[in-house]
């Protein structure tokens, strides 16, 4: 199929590794300029590097989303870079379980990377995308089954109702706005974490199709979401998990 991506721009943050990095390649792939978004330099450097020998464009940025100020700053940078934003996707966060006794601190700073730089990141990106007519936000936010106190889960939450809410304000300038909760895929974190015999039982009781999802089970979506096809798509959520969620909607 011919997703009709070739000469389109995005923005992808949290671009290092995993989620992120994925995307980033495949839309490259796909003939899309990308500016990606990450903390560490020398990963990005390798991601400008693989995508560059397979004939692709990734710009990078290296910049850290918590700081004050940093969405505003990223929106004028790939503008910049990009001359103008069709596509956004917001990965950029990470999981943060809290103690109840947890000061304000902790919390504002989960809610900074996992909601407020999404929100903000978007909005400002979005005029320019309501001017053209155009224009897709898919946001990777987290499940909305939490076995704990975590302050990205509630993050995760918010992003779900924004977004629903900003694509039924949106929607007739062209822009669809999606979110994408990933199930267990694998990541230097979770290889990290979780030893193998664990994420092998873990893949036999509770995932349905018996295994953990690699970045690119995701990215798919992903890139379908951005696509000029997936036109009537918006205010969405939809897990990629292998069936492990077990709610019906």
């Amino acid at each position: 199929m011919d997703l009709e991506l070739k000469g389109k721009t995005a923005v992808v943050t949290g671009t290092s590794i995993g989620i992120g990095r994925a995307i980033a390649k495949m839309l490259a792939q796909e003939g899309v300029r990308v500016v990606g978004v990450a903390r560490r330099k020398e990963l990005l450097d390798t991601l400008v590097a693989e995508v560059k020998a397979a004939g692709g464009t990734v710009i990078p940025v290296v910049q850290d989303l918590v700081a004050e100020g940093a969405a505003e700053q990223l929106a004028k940078t790939a503008v910049a870079e990009l001359g103008h934003v069709d596509i956004l996707v917001n990965n950029a966060g990470g999981s943060r379980p809290l103690p109840v006794d947890a000061p304000d601190s902790d919390w504002d700073e989960a809610i900074a990377l996992n909601f407020t730089r999404y929100r903000q990141v978007t909005h400002a990106l979005l005029p320019q995308m309501i001017e053209r007519r155009w224009g897709r936000v898919i946001n990777i936010t987290g499940k909305s089954e939490p076995e704990g106190l975590n302050a990205a889960f509630a993050a995760k939450a918010a992003v779900h109702a924004w977004a629903k809410g900003l694509s039924r304000e949106i929607g007739k300038h062209g822009i669809t706005v999606n979110s994408i909760p990933p199930g267990r895929i694998m990541s230097e974190q979770i290889r990290r974490n979780y030893p193998e015999d664990y994420r092998k039982h873990f893949a036999e009781e509770e995932i349905p199709v018996g295994f953990w999802g690699e970045p690119e089970d995701l990215a798919a979506l992903a890139i379908f979401l951005a696509s000029p096809v997936a036109r009537y798509i918006t205010g969405t959520v939809i897990p990629v998990d292998g069936g492990l969620r077990r709610y019906q909607f």
